[in-house]
């Protein structure tokens, strides 16, 4: 058996394609991985990395090209780790991630269901409401997009995915920093200030202006709220989020509004919303409207019900839900976009729905618990997926339906697995082409229990009416130390946090308070980190 070398170059055809759009060829009974090859195509590949595990090639030249094949419109396609299926017409593009969906449910979930289809997008280029740049170069600051696996900025001059209102304020971000001597933050000495720039647009051509730092401006503040307002005169606010944590968190920390009003509004299935910058909002509007739809047609197939919602972020399904549910509640961990959600509803006019902050799994644990047993449940979660705790709560409610919708093939298919040893099987599954040009796809799965059991009692039930006081006090240790540490860089034990909790009046477990020696006395929290203590437990709500 041959083996293969870095640097060597062969002939092989691609004859296979990745969930993350790479093309596969097989040489010397290596599978060889190839960013821009196509099934079907001919290349001359150089290796250049062999491990056990793994091999991947470079397409030195293309000798035989897939029909399917375009030129991609972008000038650093295959630099930034962005756009990769830019490649490829748009039809192949969603065949590949409808087979991307099924494969994930078939393979990874070991799941007996096929896909019924993929909803496509009108707009392949300029359809993204939400711009993430990041900035680098130190002195000489540019604005682009990571490499691929690195975090290397790739400069740009502007992305065809974004508005151009977006590109626009990444311009005048990075010229003001030139004009006025301020460097790009570096990850790596953690030297240097400016980190993001995140930018919002709504359908109305509104935009909020996010600038994330190391720290403070200074004097300097003024004129950047000033460089951004003539260059994207369609802004309604400017926000600073002074990030001072070392990790790649893009909204961390403190905000300040510098001018105008830090949340976005807009409107979506026929609601208007309010969208602070550390709230979840989709990217892709049109395609947010044809995806919640089908959740709202698999959740409510009849109208009335109660539901419950998790991950719900600023409560654009759950509004979505409400119009056609007898009662929704939302449940979601980040205040802001629960204040958003409280909002929106108060808004629109939603009387049935009702917003809690707390953890998925706490809330889902806090209502079985009290009793509450919802007609269904729906779960839009992160990247990430939905922990194994979030999801037993979830069947230990016994809910008719669960809708998941899904921004990774991958965990939903780990997830839907794990529900169907809870009784839960996939009954329908839809792929929606929510981000154009990526290799990302989003799909909204129903899981069924089957056969409704006629002696399930169905309970009524009033927020106002419930302890909640489990939500009030629902931060975790991990989180408030999390909180602590992000915030103030201190590091406080559980016994300090148990101590202050006390002194807040709230309830404590015995294995925070008590030694396991006689007589032993306990160091006391110092001063300034029971004050780092007490911000994190207001800010999780809990004193």
């Amino acid at each position: 058996m041959d083996t293969l070398k870095k640097n060597e170059i062969y002939t092989a055809e691609i004859d296979g394609f990745t969930s993350e759009a790479l093309g596969v060829a097989h040489i010397a009974s290596r599978a060889v991985f190839v960013r821009g090859a196509l099934p079907g195509e001919t290349w001359r590949i150089r290796i250049v990395k062999v491990t056990k595990s793994v091999c991947y090639g470079r397409g030195e030249e293309l000798l035989s090209g897939a029909p399917v094949r375009r030129a991609p419109e972008c000038p650093v396609y295959g630099r930034c780790g962005g756009c990769a299926c830019m490649h490829m017409s748009y039809a192949a593009e969603l065949e590949f991630k409808r087979r991307k969906v099924d494969d994930a449910l078939r393979r990874v979930g070991g799941l007996d269901i096929a896909v019924d289809g993929i909803i496509g997008s009108d707009a392949a280029l300029g359809y993204r409401n939400k711009a993430v740049f990041a900035v680098g170069g130190g002195s000489e600051p540019v604005f682009g997009f990571f490499r691929a696996g690195t975090h290397e900025v790739v400069p740009v001059e502007g992305c065809l995915l974004q508005s151009e209102a977006a590109n626009a304020c990444a311009l005048a971000v990075t010229g003001w920093m030139r004009a006025n001597g301020v460097p790009a933050y570096d990850e790596a000495s953690g030297a240097g200030l400016i980190r993001h720039v995140f930018v919002r647009t709504s359908r109305a051509g509104g935009a909020v202006c996010c600038v994330v730092t190391a720290g403070g401006l200074g004097p300097r503040t003024d004129s950047l709220a000033a460089a951004l307002r003539a260059a994207c005169p369609g802004l309604t606010g400017v926000v600073l989020c002074v990030n001072k944590s070392r990790g790649n968190t893009v909204l961390s920390g403190s905000f300040y509004t510098l001018w105008g009003e830090a949340e976005m509004t807009d409107s979506l299935c026929g609601s208007v919303f309010s969208i602070a910058p550390q709230a979840f909002y989709q990217v892709n509007p049109p395609q947010a409207e044809r995806l919640y739809s089908r959740a709202v047609e698999l959740a409510l197939p009849e109208p009335g019900g109660t539901v419950f919602e998790l991950y719900c972020g600023a409560g654009t399904i759950s509004l979505s839900l409400a119009r056609r549910a007898g009662r929704v509640v939302g449940a979601e961990i980040v205040p802001e976009a629960v204040e958003n959600a409280r909002e929106n509803a108060r808004r629109n006019g939603a009387e049935n729905v009702e917003f809690i902050c707390a953890d998925a799994a706490e809330a889902a644990e806090h209502f079985r618990r009290s009793g509450e047993s919802p007609d269904v449940i729906v779960v839009d979660p992160p990247r990430k997926g939905m922990s194994a705790a979030a999801v037993r709560e979830c069947a230990a409610m016994s809910p008719e339906r669960i809708v998941y919708v899904s921004c990774d093939p991958a965990t939903l298919a780990r997830d839907a697995k794990l529900f169907k040893e809870y009784g839960y099987s996939p009954a329908a599954a839809t792929a929606v082409d929510m981000f154009p040009r990526t290799s990302h796809v989003e799909t909204v799965v129903l899981l069924s229990k089957g056969e409704i059991d006629s002696k399930k009692i169905r309970v009524e039930f009033s927020l106002e009416d419930m302890d909640t006081s489990g939500f009030q006090q629902g931060a975790t240790y991990e989180q408030i130390k999390g909180r602590v540490l992000e915030q103030t860089e201190l590091k406080v034990s559980s016994l300090y946090i148990s101590q202050i909790k006390r002194k807040c009046g709230l309830e404590v477990g015995q294995s925070y308070n008590l030694s396991k020696k006689e007589n032993a006395k306990q160091p006391q929290c110092p001063p300034e980190k029971e004050k780092a203590i007490r911000e994190a437990m207001k800010y999780f709500g809990m004193i």
